[in-house]
């Protein structure tokens, strides 16, 4: 593999460099399946979705009024004699002739030879006629939705590689679509190790710590489109430890882990995890956020992410370096985070040759400009800040901080309302 994961010496990785290795331990998208519409959101295309049908399928209106037949001396008449209606869903059989019209509901297909339509309220009514108001405001073809103008047939209405929120359901929806075909869901096993980690609900011993990381890295996971493979907390034990990664090296497409994957020499989780598979330990010019792991475990060659332990770190981390494997594994091109561009409201500290996360907060001014501020202290381990946040202030490793009013780069989170 070029790039590898593994082909690295000892000096520090810079983000860029540490993204592009990465992507080595991904050499194909999984699999396709078809799956029911109903069941299709959040998912990624596995192919490209082309229309059966014309979307709109019919020539129609576009407001509730008449439908005419634009005259051939291009001036319009001010009345026009009713023969008939039609209402969404149904059909006007006949062929309109010069001044006549029919009343039409937004939606129902235009007769034969109708092409404009003048909204209800520009209409008054005088027994068999109608008069039209402003006449001289009317153009031609106004008010009319053209057969496939939407998506015309044999058309790629969603590439593959796609994924499927609300709108795209919606448009699969309006060509008749059941099913489609999309990869695989990412199955990703996690666990959190050792004897100190207590699960919430159970009492804290003096030296123990409440397990968040798990339920940090379950809700990016559901956030990302995977499918979670919760392994639990595994104890200090290498015998328990090899046993659980064999078994989910055996069924996950991924296996990630926060901490206990230093170079110490008490670490279990390491050599369990060398026992498995192969791996290798990074360091990146990155705050917060080092040191990282990596690997491939078992024979399928599952990759491994082992991210460090402090929860500000596990999230930044995920979301620079496992979120672009992820996309990779459901068939989505690789790609940088969303970034935009706002104005330092105050003055924000990193260190040349690193790249720096600050957890911050942005807003917009009256003249619709971008503001950010940093949400305080920094501490990587203080994970009310990420509360706080709604976005990443991304300093990179080319600047050593930023003085108010200077612009910086953002990577806005997501954030439920």
């Amino acid at each position: 593999m070029t790039l590898s994961c593994f082909d690295l010496g000892e000096r520090m990785l810079s983000v860029g460099e540490a993204r592009v290795r990465l992507a080595s331990l991904i050499e194909a998208p999984l699999p396709a399946e078809h799956v029911a519409l109903a069941e299709l959101y959040g998912r990624v295309l596995a192919e490209d979705a082309v229309s059966p049908i014309d979307v709109p399928q019919n020539t129609n209106a576009a407001m509730d009024g008449i439908a005419l037949a634009w005259p051939l001396a291009d001036e319009l008449p001010g009345e026009w004699r009713v023969v008939g209606e039609v209402l969404a869903g149904r059909c006007f059989d006949e062929t309109l002739r010069a001044g006549e019209c029919v009343r039409i509901t937004t939606g129902a297909p235009l007769p034969t030879g109708a092409d404009t339509v003048i909204m209800l309220e520009q209409l008054e009514e005088y027994g068999a006629t109608l008069a039209v108001q402003q006449p001289e405001a009317v153009r031609r073809c106004q008010h009319v939705r053209q057969a496939g103008e939407d998506i015309p047939r044999g058309h790629t209405a969603l590439h593959a590689g796609t994924r499927l929120g609300a709108a795209e359901l919606g448009l699969l929806a309006s060509l008749g679509l059941a099913e489609a075909s999309v990869h695989c869901r990412p199955r990703v096993a996690i666990f959190s190790t050792g004897d100190e980690v207590t699960a919430p609900g159970e009492p804290l011993p003096l030296a123990g710590i409440h397990d968040a990381n798990r339920y940090t890295l379950a809700g990016l996971l559901a956030e990302q489109g995977a499918e979670l493979i919760d392994l639990g907390i595994l104890p200090d034990n290498r015998e328990a430890m090899v046993a659980a990664l064999s078994d989910a090296a055996g069924h996950a497409d991924m296996v990630i882990t926060s901490g206990g994957v230093s170079v110490g020499h008490a670490d279990f989780t390491r050599a369990a995890l060398e026992t498995v598979g192969r791996l290798a330990f990074w360091r990146i010019a990155i705050r917060p956020g080092r040191p990282l792991a990596c690997g491939l475990l078992g024979e399928r060659g599952v990759p491994f992410l082992g991210l460090p332990g402090n929860p500000v770190a596990v999230m930044v981390t995920f979301l620079q370096f496992v979120v672009p494997l992820l996309s990779k594994l459901q068939g989505r091109s690789e790609r940088e985070p969303l970034r935009l561009t706002a104005i330092a409201d105050e003055a924000l500290k990193s260190r040349l040759g690193r790249t720096d996360f600050l957890r911050g907060r942005y807003y917009a001014d009256t003249d619709g400009r971008l503001h950010v501020c940093s949400t305080g202290a920094q501490g990587s381990g203080i994970l009310s800040s990420m509360v706080a946040a709604n976005c990443l202030i991304e300093l990179t490793d080319d600047r050593d901080g930023a003085d108010p009013g200077e612009t910086v780069s953002i990577q806005p989170l997501h954030r439920l309302p």
